[in-house]
């Protein structure tokens, strides 16, 4: 159950980050979505979402090589 639970945590800003990198791209493209008013917010918004997921994804490997030590010295925890 742990890593069903484990999985779903990953998989959530995974989405966000995919979604980021589709508002991104449709901003590239000139196609404008619905609930934004200009392309410029539209490519922000994607970009917080990309970064944001991306971020806590990565933290989430980091913590997890942390515990098991598998991580160089500059990384760990003084």
């Amino acid at each position: 159950m742990k890593r069903i639970a484990a999985l779903v945590v990953m998989l959530i800003p995974g989405f966000l980050a995919a979604f980021g990198i589709k508002l991104m791209r449709d901003m590239v493209f000139g196609k404008l979505q619905q609930p934004f008013t200009h392309l410029w917010l539209q490519f922000l918004i994607g970009f917080i979402l990309f970064i944001l997921g991306l971020g806590f994804v990565a933290g989430f490997i980091l913590h997890r090589d942390r515990k098991r030590n598998k991580v160089q010295d500059r990384f760990k925890r003084k």
